[in-house]
C-alpha cells in the first residue's frame, strides 16, 4: 500500500485513539512515574500530572508521525507483521494520511505547550531536553535519516524512555540535577525493559523487514544472535538493580524484583 490510497472520509475518536497506540503509554507513565517518586518527599503531584501528560501528548504524536513515514517509505503494508498484530488505522484504509498527520502535529503542539510552562518553570535544561527528545522522535522514521531502520531503534528507546525522560522528570520536580547518579541508575533497567518491547517485535518480524530492506538488530543479528542479546539483557537488567541497590540509589527491599525471576527464566529457557 501507498500512502494515500485510505478511502474512508468518516473519522471517530476511537479510530483516532488507536492510532495512538494507547496501550503503549504505559512504558511513559512507568519511566515519569518512577522518575518523580524519586524526588520524595519533595513530590508535587500536579508537576507529575503535568509532565506525565507532555510525555503522553509526545509518545502518541511519535507512534502517529513513525507509522505515517513507515507507510509513505513502503516498509508497512497490508501484509506487514506490525498490521496483523496491532490496529493500524493508516494501512487499513480508516485514516488518511493527512488525518494521521494533523493528529500528529496537534498532539506535538500540546506537548511543546507544557514544554513551554516548564520551561518558564524550570530553566532552559527543559528547552534542551525537549529538543533532543524532539529530533529523536521525529527522525525515528522520517527520511532521510530513518536511524530506526539502521538498527538504531532499540538504543533510542533505552536512552529515551531511561536516561532522557526520567532525568527530565526529575528535574521538574526537584529543579536540580542533584540526584542524577541515583536516577541514571534507575533509568537503566526502566530503559532496557522499554528497548526489550522493541527488540521482540524486530525478532517477530525479522523476515518482513529483510524483504523490505530495513535493518534492525533482528536482520543484523539474525534470529539466533536477537534472542541471544534479548536473553542477556534481561540479565542485565537484575544485576543493573543489585549494582543500583549497592550504589545507594535503591533501598534493599528493591530486591523483591528477583521473585519474577523464576518466571523470567522458564519463559526465556
Amino acid at each position: 500500500m501507498q500512502i494515500g490510497q485510505g478511502t474512508n472520509t468518516q473519522i471517530d475518536a476511537k479510530t483516532l485513539i488507536l492510532a495512538t497506540r494507547p496501550w503503549s503509554f504505559s512504558m511513559t507513565a512507568i519511566s515519569v512515574t518512577s522518575a518523580a517518586l524519586l524526588a520524595l518527599p519533595t513530590f508535587n503531584v500536579w508537576l507529575y500530572v503535568v509532565t506525565l501528560l507532555g510525555m503522553i501528548f509526545a509518545h502518541a504524536a511519535t507512534n502517529l508521525i513513525n507509522d505515517y513515514y513507515d507507510v509513505k517509505s513502503g516498509v508497512d503494508q497490508p501484509d506487514a507483521p506490525t498490521a496483523k498484530y496491532r490496529p493500524h488505522p493508516l494501512v487499513e484504509g480508516s485514516l488518511k494520511p493527512e488525518h494521521v498527520m494533523t493528529e500528529s502535529v496537534a498532539l506535538y503542539g500540546l506537548a511543546g505547550l507544557i514544554g513551554v510552562y516548564l520551561l518558564v518553570l524550570r530553566g532552559w535544561p527543559i528547552a534542551l531536553l525537549a529538543a533532543i527528545g524532539g529530533i529523536a522522535s521525529f527522525t525515528y522514521t522520517a527520511t532521510p535519516v530513518q536511524y530506526k531502520h539502521r538498527g538504531l531503534g532499540e538504543l533510542s528507546v533505552f536512552l529515551m524512555w531511561g536516561p532522557l525522560m526520567m532525568l527530565g522528570s526529575h528535574f521538574v520536580q526537584t529543579g536540580s540535577f542533584a540526584q542524577a547518579s541515583d536516577v541514571l541508575w534507575v533509568s537503566l533497567p526502566i530503559g532496557i525493559w522499554v528497548a526489550l518491547v522493541l527488540l521482540a517485535n524486530n525478532l517477530k518480524d525479522i523476515q518482513y523487514d529483510r524483504r523490505m530492506g530495513a535493518e534492525t538488530l533482528g536482520t543484523l543479528l539474525g534470529r539466533e544472535g536477537a534472542l541471544g542479546l534479548f536473553m542477556a539483557l534481561v540479565v542485565v537488567i537484575y544485576l543493573v538493580t543489585v549494582l543500583a541497590i549497592v550504589a545507594g540509589a535503591l533501598p534493599l527491599w528493591s530486591l523483591i524484583v528477583f521473585l519474577s525471576a523464576p518466571q523470567a527464566l522458564q519463559e526465556l529457557l
